[in-house]
């Protein structure tokens, strides 16, 4: 979205934004802005600069940079979206604005010296985090995207101090899925299930393995966080993680 500078100056400069109504920023946009086809672009210079090309000619401001005339011009009604988001990242592009105060010049290929023309990114890690909690957190359960979860799956054992079985049966599934580099963790805590169940609904990673009542013939409870668990062998629970 393109936004406004700031304190920090330069000639222009855009947001990376996760839509969110709990968002801080109000936006303007044409929702073809959320159809564009990322698979067509390539990592070389012509389909990079057909990305910015795209990208820049669908109108796409924060309120900073809002003008209800141009809103209206350059959007048919029945694709203007208002709505909110969280600020992630923020580009900016300074030109020579601290280059040439600062006596940052190069030689160019013709003799003469220029000035640096710079720019800056910037990703917010801590506003990611807020954010990726904002759009994933529903009804109650959290799910966090295996990409940045800290674990792919948990293993919760119904701990009983007259009988270990589902306890040792867990340090077993444990050791296997370390053996096929999966990052597990396994929830020894001596608590009841109810409440084990309603800490890793929060807790948010993505799989969960329960070892219960109801594990029967080296089958075991297997469910991603929000949904129905179902009885699976190991080699199929282990095939779905990794899948």
């Amino acid at each position: 979205m393109a936004a406004d500078t700031g304190p920090i100056g330069g000639e222009f400069s855009h947001e990376f934004i996760i839509i969110a109504e709990t968002g801080e920023s109000k936006i303007y946009a044409d929702k073809e802005i959320f159809n564009v086809d990322l698979s067509k672009y390539k990592s070389n210079e012509e389909s990079l600069n057909n990305v910015r090309k795209d990208f820049s000619s669908i109108y796409a401001v924060t309120d900073e940079k809002y003008n209800q005339e141009d809103f209206n011009n350059k959007v048919k009604k029945e694709n203007q979206i208002i709505t909110k988001g969280i600020e992630v990242g923020h580009i900016f592009y300074f030109g020579d604005k601290y280059s040439k105060p600062l006596n940052c010049f190069v030689d160019h290929k013709e003799g003469k010296k220029v000035p640096v023309k710079m720019g800056s990114y910037g990703i917010g890690v801590s506003r990611l985090v807020g954010a990726l909690i904002e759009v994933n957190f529903q009804n109650g359960v959290m799910k966090w995207p295996k990409s940045v979860s800290p674990y792919d799956v948990v293993i919760i054992p119904n701990i009983n101090k007259n009988d270990k079985q589902s306890l040792e049966t867990a340090i077993k599934i444990y050791k296997e899925l370390q053996k096929q580099k999966i990052d597990v963790l396994l929830d020894d805590v001596d608590e009841n299930m109810s409440a084990k169940f309603k800490k890793h609904d929060l807790i948010g990673i993505p799989y969960q393995i329960i070892i219960g009542s109801k594990s029967e013939d080296n089958r075991f409870e297997f469910k991603e966080a929000g949904t129905d668990a179902t009885l699976f062998n190991l080699k199929e629970i282990i095939e779905k993680i990794k899948n």
